[in-house]
Protein backbone atom coordinates (compact mmCIF):
# COMPACT_ATOMS: atom_id res chain seq x y z
CA UNK A 1 0.00 0.00 0.00
CA UNK A 2 1.24 3.28 -0.87
CA UNK A 3 1.99 6.04 1.68
CA UNK A 4 -1.01 7.97 -0.03
CA UNK A 5 -3.38 5.17 0.59
CA UNK A 6 -2.82 3.88 3.50
CA UNK A 7 -5.66 4.40 6.21
CA UNK A 8 -4.85 5.76 9.33
CA UNK A 9 -7.56 4.40 11.18
CA UNK A 10 -6.71 2.10 14.05
CA UNK A 11 -7.75 -1.36 12.73
CA UNK A 12 -6.06 -0.38 9.63
CA UNK A 13 -2.56 0.12 11.21
CA UNK A 14 -2.95 -2.40 13.27
CA UNK A 15 -3.58 -5.17 10.06
CA UNK A 16 -0.26 -2.99 8.75
CA UNK A 17 1.67 -3.93 11.77
CA UNK A 18 0.35 -7.62 11.64
CA UNK A 19 1.30 -7.67 8.01
CA UNK A 20 5.50 -6.67 8.96
CA UNK A 21 5.18 -2.62 8.79
CA UNK A 22 7.45 -1.11 11.39
CA UNK A 23 6.00 2.13 13.30
CA UNK A 24 9.22 3.85 11.92
CA UNK A 25 8.16 2.79 8.22
CA UNK A 26 4.48 4.11 9.28
CA UNK A 27 5.70 7.40 10.99
CA UNK A 28 7.81 7.94 8.17
CA UNK A 29 4.71 8.18 5.76
CA UNK A 30 2.91 10.49 8.08
CA UNK A 31 5.28 12.72 8.49
CA UNK A 32 5.94 12.89 4.51
CA UNK A 33 1.87 13.21 4.19
CA UNK A 34 1.81 16.32 6.55
CA UNK A 35 4.94 17.93 4.34
CA UNK A 36 2.91 17.71 1.16
CA UNK A 37 -0.13 18.73 2.44
CA UNK A 38 1.81 22.60 2.43
CA UNK A 39 0.87 25.40 3.71
CA UNK A 40 -2.58 23.96 5.47
CA UNK A 41 -2.51 26.00 8.61
CA UNK A 42 -3.18 22.76 10.84
CA UNK A 43 -0.50 23.25 13.13
CA UNK A 44 1.62 25.64 15.68
CA UNK A 45 4.25 23.42 16.22
CA UNK A 46 5.60 20.03 14.90
CA UNK A 47 7.93 17.77 16.94
CA UNK A 48 10.69 17.04 14.47
CA UNK A 49 10.57 14.34 12.05
CA UNK A 50 14.32 12.60 13.90
CA UNK A 51 11.99 12.71 17.21
CA UNK A 52 8.85 11.26 15.80
CA UNK A 53 10.76 8.55 14.32
CA UNK A 54 12.99 8.13 17.29
CA UNK A 55 9.73 7.69 19.33
CA UNK A 56 8.78 5.02 16.91
CA UNK A 57 11.79 2.89 17.11
CA UNK A 58 12.21 2.66 20.67
CA UNK A 59 8.84 1.00 20.20
CA UNK A 60 9.40 -2.67 21.50
CA UNK A 61 8.24 -5.30 18.88
CA UNK A 62 5.58 -6.99 21.05
CA UNK A 63 2.85 -5.09 21.02
CA UNK A 64 0.63 -6.69 23.48
CA UNK A 65 1.24 -4.11 26.43
CA UNK A 66 0.45 -1.11 24.32
CA UNK A 67 -3.13 -0.20 23.11
CA UNK A 68 -2.23 2.23 20.66
CA UNK A 69 0.91 0.76 19.53
CA UNK A 70 2.60 3.35 17.07
CA UNK A 71 -0.96 5.19 16.55
CA UNK A 72 0.03 8.84 15.44
CA UNK A 73 -2.29 11.56 17.39
CA UNK A 74 -2.27 15.40 17.79
CA UNK A 75 -2.86 17.99 20.54
CA UNK A 76 -5.14 20.90 20.25
CA UNK A 77 -2.06 23.70 21.21
CA UNK A 78 -3.87 24.43 25.12
CA UNK A 79 -2.61 21.35 26.48
CA UNK A 80 0.36 21.14 27.95
CA UNK A 81 3.68 18.84 26.76
CA UNK A 82 7.07 18.89 28.31
CA UNK A 83 9.26 21.22 26.44
CA UNK A 84 7.30 22.25 23.63
CA UNK A 85 5.95 25.54 23.25
CA UNK A 86 1.93 26.24 24.71
CA UNK A 87 0.26 29.22 23.29
CA UNK A 88 -3.15 28.79 23.05
CA UNK A 89 -3.50 30.54 20.00
CA UNK A 90 -1.47 34.11 21.40
CA UNK A 91 2.02 33.96 20.82
CA UNK A 92 2.56 36.63 23.56
CA UNK A 93 0.51 34.58 26.14
CA UNK A 94 2.87 31.13 25.57
CA UNK A 95 5.12 29.79 27.75
CA UNK A 96 7.31 26.36 28.02
CA UNK A 97 5.36 23.91 30.32
CA UNK A 98 7.80 21.62 32.66
CA UNK A 99 5.22 19.09 33.14
CA UNK A 100 3.03 17.09 30.48
CA UNK A 101 -0.50 17.11 30.97
CA UNK A 102 -2.08 13.53 32.35
CA UNK A 103 -4.35 12.80 29.31
CA UNK A 104 -1.37 13.01 27.08
CA UNK A 105 1.26 11.00 29.22
CA UNK A 106 -1.37 8.24 29.42
CA UNK A 107 -1.94 8.16 25.40
CA UNK A 108 2.22 8.42 25.40
CA UNK A 109 2.52 5.29 27.77
CA UNK A 110 0.01 3.92 26.03
CA UNK A 111 1.92 3.52 22.73
CA UNK A 112 1.13 6.51 20.61
CA UNK A 113 3.36 8.60 18.92
CA UNK A 114 2.82 12.64 19.59
CA UNK A 115 3.04 14.58 16.12
CA UNK A 116 2.35 18.24 17.18
CA UNK A 117 0.18 20.91 18.28
CA UNK A 118 -2.23 21.98 16.65
CA UNK A 119 -4.01 25.40 15.43
CA UNK A 120 -7.14 26.66 17.11
CA UNK A 121 -9.85 29.46 17.94
CA UNK A 122 -8.13 31.88 20.58
CA UNK A 123 -7.89 30.86 24.04
CA UNK A 124 -10.83 28.15 22.74
CA UNK A 125 -12.89 31.06 22.17
CA UNK A 126 -15.05 30.83 19.05
CA UNK A 127 -16.93 27.67 17.22
CA UNK A 128 -15.66 28.91 13.45
CA UNK A 129 -12.13 28.31 13.56
CA UNK A 130 -11.31 31.83 12.08
CA UNK A 131 -9.45 33.42 15.16
CA UNK A 132 -6.30 32.71 15.10
CA UNK A 133 -3.02 34.45 14.74
CA UNK A 134 -1.86 31.14 12.68
CA UNK A 135 -4.16 31.27 9.88
CA UNK A 136 -7.36 29.32 9.30
CA UNK A 137 -6.61 25.22 8.83
CA UNK A 138 -7.91 24.32 5.46
CA UNK A 139 -10.96 22.43 5.37
CA UNK A 140 -10.09 19.64 3.23
CA UNK A 141 -14.11 19.37 1.75
CA UNK A 142 -13.55 23.14 1.10
CA UNK A 143 -10.95 25.87 1.43
CA UNK A 144 -13.73 28.04 1.39
CA UNK A 145 -15.87 26.82 4.24
CA UNK A 146 -14.97 27.13 7.97
CA UNK A 147 -12.93 23.97 9.61
CA UNK A 148 -15.05 24.67 12.72
CA UNK A 149 -13.60 25.54 15.98
CA UNK A 150 -12.14 25.93 18.16
CA UNK A 151 -10.46 22.87 18.22
CA UNK A 152 -9.94 23.56 14.14
CA UNK A 153 -6.54 22.22 13.59
CA UNK A 154 -7.08 19.12 15.63
CA UNK A 155 -10.38 18.32 13.54
CA UNK A 156 -8.57 18.80 9.96
CA UNK A 157 -5.75 17.31 11.12
CA UNK A 158 -8.18 13.57 11.66
CA UNK A 159 -10.04 14.76 8.45
CA UNK A 160 -7.71 15.05 6.01
CA UNK A 161 -5.89 11.91 6.99
CA UNK A 162 -2.82 13.20 8.74
CA UNK A 163 -3.57 11.68 11.82
CA UNK A 164 -5.21 8.94 13.32
CA UNK A 165 -6.51 10.63 16.14
CA UNK A 166 -6.07 13.99 17.62
CA UNK A 167 -7.05 15.96 21.51
CA UNK A 168 -8.97 19.10 21.75
CA UNK A 169 -11.50 20.44 24.00
CA UNK A 170 -15.19 20.92 24.36
CA UNK A 171 -16.36 23.87 26.36
CA UNK A 172 -19.38 25.01 24.06
CA UNK A 173 -18.96 22.99 21.13
CA UNK A 174 -15.37 23.47 20.18
CA UNK A 175 -15.26 19.61 19.65
CA UNK A 176 -18.68 18.88 18.33
CA UNK A 177 -18.76 21.43 15.75
CA UNK A 178 -15.27 21.32 14.18
CA UNK A 179 -15.95 17.37 14.05
CA UNK A 180 -19.13 17.93 12.15
CA UNK A 181 -17.02 20.51 9.65
CA UNK A 182 -14.53 17.67 8.83
CA UNK A 183 -16.91 14.60 8.22
CA UNK A 184 -15.58 12.52 11.70
CA UNK A 185 -16.41 11.72 15.00
CA UNK A 186 -16.20 14.05 18.05
CA UNK A 187 -16.77 12.90 21.51
CA UNK A 188 -17.32 14.87 24.42
CA UNK A 189 -17.18 12.67 27.51
CA UNK A 190 -19.05 13.22 30.59
CA UNK A 191 -17.78 16.59 32.77
CA UNK A 192 -14.75 15.42 34.65
CA UNK A 193 -14.34 11.82 33.24
CA UNK A 194 -10.86 12.87 32.41
CA UNK A 195 -8.69 14.78 33.66
CA UNK A 196 -8.49 18.71 32.35
CA UNK A 197 -5.00 18.76 34.41
CA UNK A 198 -2.47 20.74 32.33
CA UNK A 199 -4.93 22.42 29.95
CA UNK A 200 -5.26 26.26 29.64
CA UNK A 201 -8.67 26.69 31.00
CA UNK A 202 -11.60 28.72 28.99
CA UNK A 203 -14.18 27.92 31.54
CA UNK A 204 -13.11 26.09 34.14
CA UNK A 205 -15.79 24.36 35.79
CA UNK A 206 -17.28 23.36 31.99
CA UNK A 207 -13.97 22.62 30.00
CA UNK A 208 -13.99 18.99 28.69
CA UNK A 209 -11.49 17.40 26.42
CA UNK A 210 -12.17 16.26 22.97
CA UNK A 211 -11.39 13.10 20.94
CA UNK A 212 -11.50 13.41 17.11
CA UNK A 213 -11.77 10.27 15.22
CA UNK A 214 -12.73 8.88 12.27
CA UNK A 215 -14.65 6.11 13.47
CA UNK A 216 -16.69 5.75 17.00
CA UNK A 217 -15.06 3.01 18.25
CA UNK A 218 -11.63 4.45 17.96
CA UNK A 219 -12.86 7.20 19.46
CA UNK A 220 -14.19 4.91 22.36
CA UNK A 221 -10.76 2.84 22.84
CA UNK A 222 -8.56 6.23 23.52
CA UNK A 223 -12.17 7.55 25.63
CA UNK A 224 -11.26 4.22 27.57
CA UNK A 225 -7.30 4.95 27.96
CA UNK A 226 -8.02 8.78 28.80
CA UNK A 227 -10.66 7.93 31.68
CA UNK A 228 -9.70 8.17 35.17
CA UNK A 229 -10.38 10.43 38.42
CA UNK A 230 -7.39 13.10 39.40
CA UNK A 231 -6.71 14.00 42.31
CA UNK A 232 -5.11 16.67 41.32
CA UNK A 233 -7.78 18.13 38.99
CA UNK A 234 -10.66 20.25 41.08
CA UNK A 235 -13.25 19.48 38.49
CA UNK A 236 -12.47 15.86 38.32
CA UNK A 237 -15.29 13.39 38.96
CA UNK A 238 -15.40 9.39 39.80
CA UNK A 239 -17.53 7.44 37.74
CA UNK A 240 -19.93 5.40 38.66
CA UNK A 241 -19.00 1.65 39.16
CA UNK A 242 -19.10 -0.42 36.32
CA UNK A 243 -18.84 2.86 33.72
CA UNK A 244 -17.19 2.22 30.75
CA UNK A 245 -17.19 4.46 27.66
CA UNK A 246 -17.83 1.04 25.64
CA UNK A 247 -21.45 -0.83 25.67
CA UNK A 248 -23.66 -2.42 23.42
CA UNK A 249 -27.35 -1.62 22.82
CA UNK A 250 -30.30 -4.30 22.15
CA UNK A 251 -31.97 -3.92 19.08
CA UNK A 252 -34.98 -3.69 21.29
CA UNK A 253 -37.50 -0.50 20.68
CA UNK A 254 -35.99 2.79 21.91
CA UNK A 255 -36.74 6.57 21.87
CA UNK A 256 -35.14 9.50 21.37
CA UNK A 257 -35.96 13.12 21.87
CA UNK A 258 -35.36 15.87 19.22
CA UNK A 259 -36.13 19.57 18.90
CA UNK A 260 -39.80 20.45 18.05
CA UNK A 261 -40.25 21.69 14.59
CA UNK A 262 -40.85 25.43 15.99
CA UNK A 263 -37.87 25.10 17.60
CA UNK A 264 -35.37 23.79 15.04
CA UNK A 265 -33.46 26.66 13.41
CA UNK A 266 -31.30 26.08 9.88
CA UNK A 267 -31.05 29.81 9.39
CA UNK A 268 -31.89 29.16 5.71
CA UNK A 269 -29.57 26.43 4.68
CA UNK A 270 -32.80 23.91 3.29
CA UNK A 271 -30.03 21.07 2.97
CA UNK A 272 -29.51 21.11 6.61
CA UNK A 273 -32.88 20.91 7.32
CA UNK A 274 -33.67 17.81 4.88
CA UNK A 275 -30.50 16.06 6.23
CA UNK A 276 -31.89 16.32 9.79
CA UNK A 277 -35.35 14.99 8.67
CA UNK A 278 -33.23 11.76 6.97
CA UNK A 279 -30.75 11.43 10.08
CA UNK A 280 -34.70 10.69 11.97
CA UNK A 281 -35.59 8.57 9.60
CA UNK A 282 -32.34 6.71 10.12
CA UNK A 283 -32.61 6.63 13.69
CA UNK A 284 -36.22 5.34 13.82
CA UNK A 285 -34.81 2.10 10.98
CA UNK A 286 -32.97 1.48 14.45
CA UNK A 287 -35.93 0.73 16.34
CA UNK A 288 -36.22 4.16 17.68
CA UNK A 289 -39.50 6.61 18.17
CA UNK A 290 -38.69 10.01 18.18
CA UNK A 291 -40.99 12.51 20.51
CA UNK A 292 -40.55 16.03 21.10
CA UNK A 293 -38.84 18.15 23.23
CA UNK A 294 -39.16 21.52 24.54
CA UNK A 295 -35.71 22.23 22.96
CA UNK A 296 -36.16 26.21 23.95
CA UNK A 297 -35.24 25.78 27.28
CA UNK A 298 -32.01 24.36 26.09
CA UNK A 299 -31.39 27.04 24.05
CA UNK A 300 -31.65 29.50 26.43
CA UNK A 301 -29.57 28.04 28.35
CA UNK A 302 -26.86 28.02 25.56
CA UNK A 303 -27.51 31.77 25.49
CA UNK A 304 -26.24 31.86 29.01
CA UNK A 305 -22.81 30.13 27.84
CA UNK A 306 -22.41 33.30 26.15
CA UNK A 307 -23.68 35.65 28.39
CA UNK A 308 -23.32 35.42 32.29
CA UNK A 309 -20.56 32.24 31.80
CA UNK A 310 -18.05 34.39 29.57
CA UNK A 311 -17.47 35.69 33.30
CA UNK A 312 -15.48 32.47 33.81
CA UNK A 313 -13.48 33.03 31.07
CA UNK A 314 -12.56 36.46 32.84
CA UNK A 315 -11.71 34.86 36.00
CA UNK A 316 -8.88 32.77 34.51
CA UNK A 317 -7.93 34.96 31.38
CA UNK A 318 -8.97 38.23 32.69
CA UNK A 319 -5.61 39.77 33.47
CA UNK A 320 -3.41 38.48 30.96
CA UNK A 321 -6.49 40.02 28.21
CA UNK A 322 -6.77 43.04 29.71
CA UNK A 323 -2.96 43.83 30.14
CA UNK A 324 -2.06 42.75 26.95
CA UNK A 325 -5.14 43.81 24.72
CA UNK A 326 -3.62 44.25 21.11
CA UNK A 327 -2.04 40.58 21.70
CA UNK A 328 -5.99 39.07 22.16
CA UNK A 329 -8.02 38.93 19.03
CA UNK A 330 -10.48 41.78 18.61
CA UNK A 331 -13.81 39.89 18.98
CA UNK A 332 -12.67 37.41 21.82
CA UNK A 333 -11.58 40.96 23.74
CA UNK A 334 -14.47 42.14 23.19
CA UNK A 335 -16.70 39.40 24.65
CA UNK A 336 -14.36 39.35 28.10
CA UNK A 337 -14.99 43.33 28.27
CA UNK A 338 -18.31 42.87 28.23
CA UNK A 339 -18.46 40.15 30.37
CA UNK A 340 -16.03 41.62 33.21
CA UNK A 341 -19.37 44.08 33.92
CA UNK A 342 -20.89 41.17 34.97
CA UNK A 343 -22.67 40.97 38.69
CA UNK A 344 -22.44 38.61 41.33
CA UNK A 345 -26.35 38.63 41.28
CA UNK A 346 -26.66 38.03 38.02
CA UNK A 347 -24.55 34.84 38.02
CA UNK A 348 -26.77 33.69 40.90
CA UNK A 349 -29.92 34.06 38.79
CA UNK A 350 -28.60 32.61 35.82
CA UNK A 351 -27.69 29.47 38.17
CA UNK A 352 -31.34 29.43 39.32
CA UNK A 353 -32.59 28.99 35.88
CA UNK A 354 -30.18 26.66 35.27
CA UNK A 355 -31.08 24.77 38.31
CA UNK A 356 -34.71 24.89 37.39
CA UNK A 357 -34.34 23.59 33.55
CA UNK A 358 -32.19 20.87 35.18
CA UNK A 359 -34.81 19.62 36.44
CA UNK A 360 -37.02 19.40 32.94
CA UNK A 361 -33.72 17.68 31.65
CA UNK A 362 -34.00 14.92 34.27
CA UNK A 363 -37.70 14.78 33.07
CA UNK A 364 -36.42 14.03 29.69
CA UNK A 365 -33.94 11.51 30.42
CA UNK A 366 -37.06 9.66 31.82
CA UNK A 367 -38.95 9.33 28.68
CA UNK A 368 -35.79 9.44 26.10
CA UNK A 369 -32.54 7.47 25.68
CA UNK A 370 -30.78 10.31 24.69
CA UNK A 371 -31.49 13.77 22.52
CA UNK A 372 -30.57 13.94 19.03
CA UNK A 373 -29.85 17.58 17.18
CA UNK A 374 -28.63 18.71 13.95
CA UNK A 375 -24.81 19.47 14.95
CA UNK A 376 -24.49 22.89 13.21
CA UNK A 377 -27.59 24.60 11.64
CA UNK A 378 -25.88 25.80 9.01
CA UNK A 379 -22.88 25.50 6.91
CA UNK A 380 -20.80 28.41 7.12
CA UNK A 381 -18.18 29.90 4.89
CA UNK A 382 -15.04 31.78 6.15
CA UNK A 383 -16.31 34.99 4.09
CA UNK A 384 -19.71 35.04 6.49
CA UNK A 385 -17.91 34.41 9.56
CA UNK A 386 -15.24 37.07 9.51
CA UNK A 387 -18.41 39.63 7.79
CA UNK A 388 -20.22 38.38 11.05
CA UNK A 389 -18.06 36.92 13.64
CA UNK A 390 -20.82 37.43 16.37
CA UNK A 391 -24.24 36.79 15.27
CA UNK A 392 -22.47 33.29 12.71
CA UNK A 393 -20.47 32.17 16.20
CA UNK A 394 -24.03 32.04 17.93
CA UNK A 395 -25.44 30.25 15.63
CA UNK A 396 -22.87 27.69 15.27
CA UNK A 397 -23.67 26.96 19.60
CA UNK A 398 -27.26 26.67 19.00
CA UNK A 399 -27.47 22.80 19.08
CA UNK A 400 -24.13 22.77 21.22
CA UNK A 401 -23.72 25.46 23.75
CA UNK A 402 -25.67 24.50 26.54
CA UNK A 403 -24.35 20.54 26.95
CA UNK A 404 -21.80 20.81 29.54
CA UNK A 405 -24.17 23.91 31.38
CA UNK A 406 -26.40 20.69 31.72
CA UNK A 407 -24.30 18.15 32.69
CA UNK A 408 -24.91 15.95 29.14
CA UNK A 409 -22.41 13.46 27.50
CA UNK A 410 -22.23 13.61 24.00
CA UNK A 411 -20.54 12.53 20.72
CA UNK A 412 -21.14 14.18 17.27
CA UNK A 413 -21.28 11.64 14.15
CA UNK A 414 -21.11 12.30 10.13
CA UNK A 415 -24.77 12.75 8.40
CA UNK A 416 -23.75 12.40 4.98
CA UNK A 417 -23.04 15.03 2.37
CA UNK A 418 -24.78 17.72 0.74
CA UNK A 419 -25.42 18.38 -2.81
CA UNK A 420 -22.19 20.02 -2.99
CA UNK A 421 -20.38 17.14 -1.52
CA UNK A 422 -19.94 19.33 2.36
CA UNK A 423 -20.46 17.03 5.18
CA UNK A 424 -23.61 17.26 7.97
CA UNK A 425 -23.70 15.56 11.07
CA UNK A 426 -25.67 14.77 14.03
CA UNK A 427 -25.14 14.69 17.66
CA UNK A 428 -26.62 12.54 20.03
CA UNK A 429 -26.31 13.79 24.05
CA UNK A 430 -27.83 12.21 26.92
CA UNK A 431 -27.30 12.51 31.02
CA UNK A 432 -23.31 12.41 32.63
CA UNK A 433 -22.35 8.99 32.17
CA UNK A 434 -24.55 7.95 29.49
CA UNK A 435 -21.21 7.58 27.15
CA UNK A 436 -21.44 4.47 26.54
CA UNK A 437 -24.72 4.30 25.52
CA UNK A 438 -24.73 7.13 23.35
CA UNK A 439 -21.42 5.65 21.32
CA UNK A 440 -23.12 2.81 20.94
CA UNK A 441 -26.17 4.49 19.07
CA UNK A 442 -23.91 6.57 17.30
CA UNK A 443 -22.21 3.69 15.76
CA UNK A 444 -25.35 2.18 15.00
CA UNK A 445 -26.38 5.22 13.59
CA UNK A 446 -23.18 5.79 11.01
CA UNK A 447 -23.10 1.88 10.32
CA UNK A 448 -26.81 1.63 9.03
CA UNK A 449 -25.64 5.48 6.86
CA UNK A 450 -22.85 3.83 5.34
CA UNK A 451 -25.04 0.45 4.28
CA UNK A 452 -27.57 2.41 2.80
CA UNK A 453 -25.69 5.34 1.44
Amino acid sequence: MSEDSRSLEFQALRQAYDQGASPVQVLSEVVDRIERSGDDQVWISRRSRDQILADAAALPPQRESYPLYGIPFAIKDNIDVKGMRTTAACPDFSYTPIVTAPMVNKLLAAGAILIGKTNMDQFATGLVGVRSPYGIPRNPYDPDMIPGGSSSGSAVAVGAGLVSFALGTDTGGSGRVPAAYNNIVGLKPTRGAMSMGGVVPACRSLDCAAIFTAQVHDAVEVAGILQGYDPNDSFSRRSPQGFLFSKSVSPAPFKFAVPANQDRRFYGDSEAEQAFEVAIARMKRLGGQAIDCDFEQLAAVGKLFYEIWLAERVADLGEFVFSNEEAVNRQNRTLLEKASKITGAQVFKAQHYLAAVGHLVADLWERASFLLVPTFGSALSIDQALTEPVERNAQMGYYAAFANLLDMAAIAVPNGFDSKGFPRGVTLLGPAWSDGLIAAYGASFVALKDEIG
